[in-house]
């Protein structure tokens, strides 16, 4: 089992900063990759930013150029620094974790509010 503590969100203007962390449970060489979701209310739970264990990463197209994702193997956490941030970026932020064992597990953290006011 794996438990993902986040922290970081909170209420920020438009065109402020905020950055979010992601604390595991256990070595995070142990995982494949490592991420954050968002879910705004009323919609789905969509992939914001993913880092694999080799580095590679991906972002949905809306926050490419504004978000980075990045791990801190040290730490056994993973960050998301958001710059940039619009009204739009109003979500909960949930850390994701995947491990593949014989299939796929995933693991979920808990969610931080990320609020922006216009």
């Amino acid at each position: 089992q794996v438990q993902l503590v986040e922290s970081g969100g909170g209420l920020v203007q438009a065109g402020g900063s905020l950055r979010l962390s992601c604390a595991a449970s256990v070595n995070i060489f142990s995982l494949n990759a490592m991420g954050w979701y968002r879910q705004a209310p009323g919609k789905q739970r969509d992939l914001v930013a993913i880092i694999t264990s080799s580095g590679s990463t991906n972002y949905d197209d809306s926050v490419k150029g504004r978000f980075t994702i990045s791990r801190d193997n040290a730490k056994n956490a993973v960050a998301l620094q958001m710059n940039s941030l619009k009204p739009e970026d109003t979500a909960v932020y949930y850390c994701i974790a995947k491990r593949l064992i014989g299939g796929e597990y995933v693991y979920w953290g808990r969610g931080t509010q990320v609020t922006v006011s216009t």
